[in-house]
Order: structure tokens, then sequence, then C-alpha cells
């Protein structure tokens, strides 16, 4: 599996190239479009309850679709994720990532994702922090809203992050999800949970937040008139 990513950072697509029978495993609906003879497979990637832990606790879809491509010749899929923003490839060499609920969008067949769940650090709603373990070997998509800026973090060095701005970090890093400052200043500041992370290790944060931007939106559509 080979992946270019087209049209970064704000509208950002995924041409995935699978030589003769190979496959990626993707999101439901994240299909833009693909070349005459693949296939594809839904199904329940690791069993019902894994599949079921996955979407309750980790925001992502109960199917996954498997695109094959033929036995004779070679495949190309495209894969987009649902908002505008980035996707970044990244190859996995036997290595853990911990990644934010809904920034999964594809991977090699040989790459397993699961449900990491923080217990009573998840707690806030959405403003809790929900990840995905993505491990194996072989290429793994994900995606953002906004675009993706990567930081190496040094041993010892700490970064503090909006959990709406997190998209993944590798799992030996240390880290702890927290309100900023009293309840007071969580209502006030315009703030909810942050997450201290400390290295070594890597950091993917989303340069723009899918909450943030829902809570400017809503109050701003209109009301039904009350009968």
């Amino acid at each position: 599996m080979q992946a270019e990513v087209l049209y970064r950072p704000s509208y950002s697509v995924a041409r995935v190239t699978l030589a003769p029978g190979e496959a990626a495993r993707a999101e439901a609906g994240v299909m833009v479009a693909m070349s005459p003879g693949v296939t594809i497979e839904t199904g329940a990637q690791g069993g019902i309850m894994a599949s079921l832990k996955r979407s309750v606790l980790g925001g992502e879809s109960f199917f996954m679709n498997t695109f094959r491509a033929p036995g004779n010749g070679p495949g190309e899929v495209f894969f987009a994720p649902t908002l505008p923003g980035d996707v970044v490839a990244q190859q996995m060499q036997g290595e853990t990532l911990l990644v934010q609920s809904g920034a999964y969008l594809a991977s090699a067949e040989s790459v397993d994702v699961d449900t990491k769940f923080g217990g009573g650090r998840t707690f806030f709603a959405s403003e809790g922090l929900i990840l995905l373990r993505v491990s194996g070997q072989g290429l793994v998509l994900l995606s953002s809203y906004g675009a993706i800026h990567e930081m190496t973090l040094a041993a010892g060095q700490q970064y503090t992050v909006d959990t709406g701005h997190i998209v993944a970090f590798s799992s030996d890093m240390s880290f702890n999800v927290r309100r900023i400052g009293g309840l007071k200043s969580t209502l006030l500041s315009g703030e909810g949970l942050v997450v201290d992370i400390g290295g070594p290790g890597r950091l993917l944060i989303q340069t723009r937040s899918q909450d943030a931007f829902l809570n400017w939106l809503i109050p701003k559509l209109p009301h039904p008139r009350e009968s």
C-alpha cells in the first residue's frame, strides 16, 4: 500500500495505490473514488465486541470497509475525511500511536485499530479524551479538521494541548487530562480540558477544533418558531 496526499492542507485527499490482491481498511463513508476491479467488503473488524467498543467509545464507525485490488493488477482508491482539513500518511514500523477519536481515516490491512478508554479522564462529554490504539506494520492515514502540525518532544519536554486539537501521539509518551484552572476558569475562559503530554515521542496537533467551531456555529443557527 502506497499513498500520496493531494491538496494539503485545507481539502486533502489521499490517493492510495494497492498492489495486486492487496487491501486497505477505511472508515465508512470516506471513499471518494476507485479504479475498476477494486472490491469492497464490509465487516466488523476484530469481531462484534471489538467493533462495538471502537464505535461507542472511540467515535468510529461500527463497520469498516476493506478495499481490495484485483488479483491480476493494481488498484487505486481515493480517501477523504468528512470535514475540510489535512491528511497525513504515517508508516508504522511496529510502534503504537494513540489517535484522537475521529482522526483515523484508513490503513493497511496489517495495521490493528483498537480503542483505549481513558476512564475518568474522558468525562465532560465531547471535551474528554477518547483514543484509538493504532499499531502494527504498514501505512496509516490520519485526518484532521484544519492543518496537521507535527512536533518531536525530547525526553522530559512537555506540551499542553487542548483536547480538541489532539490528532495523535506516541503511545509511550506520558499524558494527563485536566481542567484549566478551576471550574470558573473552565466555564468563562472558553477553554475546557487540556492534556499535558510528555516526551520523548511524536505529537501531532490540528490547527482547528471541531468542538470550537460547533460552539461558534450553533448559536447562530435559526431556531424554529414555537407553535
